[in-house]
């Protein structure tokens, strides 16, 4: 089920009423109503009366369709898995906080690896209970939890919590993001068990991007963007941050994966992000 925003009109208080009932876990039952209530077909058996029951959302749909009203977004929380390469495989996720007006798309992706007997997850964002991606994370355990930059701790404290896997990340973080847990600091030229190797963007902003040798991958948290193709995110250190990426040519990867927009990249696109204009919203 691909992740994203399911555009729902302008019923305006499906969101609210969704969260109200607990039902925001379940990503399967929330695309359910809310496709039900964007068609105007509200089916009682779509509708569970812990949802407030079809007549609640007719109710809505009817106070709330009207010329002048505003048309909002309603953010569902669903997943998509991709698998890239043997022990490589991605997973994407809405945002639980994203907003308009965040500065990046709403999508973002995170990362599991197998290398040299480990299995990390990288910038991971916890999924729905019953998810596949959790299946997958069951059935090979991650050994360890890597934050690729201070704002991206996302749900490292969720995966040491259930796994007992080993931390790694920034030694700086932002006052309102700190994680519980804590992470054996990374920085550029840290090797990491498995054989992962923490590089340096030239950005200035503490990400750690990392080098994937068994799969030939670099997986980025915000150095690069997918937007209308990939793209260097701007930063006042431009001029410092596009020879520190050019560096990176120096290693054999055949793969780019990034957190944010369309996530998986070749070589060429790299190349060409180096003389493209960087990317600003």
């Amino acid at each position: 089920m691909p992740g994203g925003v399911l555009r729902c009109g302008r019923v305006h208080e499906i969101e609210a009423a969704v969260v109200e009932a607990g039902l925001c876990g379940d990503a399967a039952l929330v695309n359910q109503i809310a496709g039900a209530v964007v068609g105007r077909q509200v089916d009682p058996a779509v509708v569970p009366p812990e949802a407030g029951g079809p007549d609640y959302f007719r109710e809505i749909e009817d106070a709330t369709v009207r010329e002048d009203g505003p048309v909002l977004t309603f953010p569902i929380v669903t997943h998509e898995i991709r698998d890239l390469d043997d022990g490589l495989w991605i997973w994407r996720l809405s945002y639980p906080d994203w907003h308009e007006g965040a500065g990046w798309p709403e999508v973002v992706t995170s990362t599991c690896v197998e290398s040299g007997g480990e299995v990390a997850v990288l910038d991971a964002l916890a999924p729905p209970e019953g998810s596949e991606v959790w299946g997958r994370l069951d059935a090979k355990p991650p050994t360890m939890a890597v934050v690729l930059k201070p704002d991206h701790v996302r749900d490292v404290d969720l995966i040491v919590g259930r796994y007992g896997a080993r931390a790694f990340g920034p030694w700086l973080f932002e006052r309102t993001n700190i994680p519980k847990t804590e992470l054996e600091e990374i920085e550029p030229g840290s090797e990491l068990p498995g054989g992962l190797r923490a590089l340096y963007d030239g950005r200035g902003r503490n990400e750690t991007p990392l080098w994937l040798p068994e799969q030939r991958t670099l997986v980025f948290a915000d150095a690069l963007i997918g937007a209308d193709e990939l793209r260097i995110w701007d930063t006042p250190h431009i001029e410092r941050a596009r020879p520190a990426l050019r560096e990176l040519l120096e290693l054999p990867f055949e793969r780019v994966i990034v957190a944010h927009g369309e996530p998986v990249h070749d070589r060429a696109a790299f190349e060409r992000a180096l003389e493209l204009p960087s990317w600003s919203e």
